[in-house]
């Protein structure tokens, strides 16, 4: 079973996921004594990928696939699959692989198990551990069909380097005209920040801010640690922040290693979308904010008094260390 996994990049520079699933297929086709092929598209340097497990990259370059296609991806990833005789595809769960991945299986007649949040619990039956219920328990789920194709949840698994180089090979999948089917008219990308896709700490508002006035210190703890900014649903509807910055069950799901919510109450859609971050801090002046019962740490009091003297305090760890 050799296992085919999609390296995601932008602008010629790969993804942070890019190296999650490399990490993750290295193990499981260590488990299955095969190798790790990766497909890119129109990236720049592949090396890197070698240094996470990946044995082989199918470089594919073209024009066509400067913005993201779906049908066209998931037609390439096939072809691909097939040339490599993989019995393994693994993608990741960012919004492009989600919305590429039902197609993927479709295309190659394979099962599909979305949010894995681990290695197979077993190969023979192959069975998977995934989300469900808006993140609220787990499923194991067996995928009983030749080829099976899962996509893995965002920082599930982490990064394992490894010391090994990857041989690159240039392919040039059989793209036709019904691949295009929807164009991308414009794309509007955001310069000079983190992206909560990419960030392991995501730094969030709510309408306890009070305004767009008020967001600077967010944005200069953001600074600080490095992290995305993001907002509720109420604060994206208002028009204080870009609906890009919600995040939730109708917005963005997130999955960071800190997820800190600044005068955010805590509705069951927010929480559902961001209960896969591994530690959950809450800064709200209100006792009973509903956000307080699924938090990890939290802090009763004013945001405009607590968060810059905490930025403070992290700038002065910074600095320090």
């Amino acid at each position: 079973m050799s296992i085919l996994v999609y390296a995601e990049s932008a602008e010629g520079k790969f993804k942070k996921v890019a190296f999650e699933l490399a990490s993750y297929a290295k193990k499981v086709a260590a488990d299955l004594g095969t190798t790790v092929t990766a497909v890119t598209v129109n990236a720049g340097d592949v090396s890197e990928l070698g240094k996470y497990g990946v044995d082989k990259v199918l470089t594919v370059s073209d024009e066509r696939l400067k913005d993201f296609n779906a049908k066209a991806y998931a037609d390439l990833l096939k072809q691909a699959a097939q040339k490599e005789g993989a019995k393994l595809v693994v993608l990741s769960s960012t919004t492009d692989s989600l919305y590429m991945a039902p197609l993927v299986a479709v295309g190659l007649g394979a099962a599909y198990a979305s949010n894995v949040v681990g290695l197979p619990l077993s190969t023979a039956p192959f069975q998977v551990k995934r989300t469900a219920f808006s993140n609220k328990g787990f499923q194991v789920t067996e995928l009983a069909t030749d080829v099976k194709v899962i996509g893995l949840a965002k920082n599930s698994y982490g990064l394992k380097e490894e010391s090994a180089a990857a041989a690159s090979e240039a392919f040039s999948p059989s793209l036709n005209d019904a691949d295009f089917g929807i164009k991308t008219e414009s794309v509007e990308k955001g310069s000079g920040k983190v992206t909560i896709a990419d960030a392991d700490v995501v730094v969030s508002g709510g309408r306890g801010l009070k305004g767009p006035e008020n967001w600077g210190i967010l944005e200069d703890m953001a600074s600080v640690l490095g992290a995305a900014t993001a907002c509720s649903k109420p604060v994206s509807d208002l028009g204080w922040r870009p609906h890009s910055e919600h995040v939730g069950q109708t917005g963005k799901p997130v999955a960071t290693n800190l997820y800190i919510a600044i005068g955010i109450s805590g509705a069951i859609q927010h929480i559902a979308g961001i209960n896969s971050s591994k530690v959950k801090l809450v800064i709200n002046s209100d006792a009973d904010a509903p956000f307080f019962k699924v938090a990890d740490y939290g802090v009763v009091g004013d945001a405009f008094e607590i968060v810059p003297k905490l930025t403070e305090k992290l700038r002065a760890f910074k600095a320090n260390n």
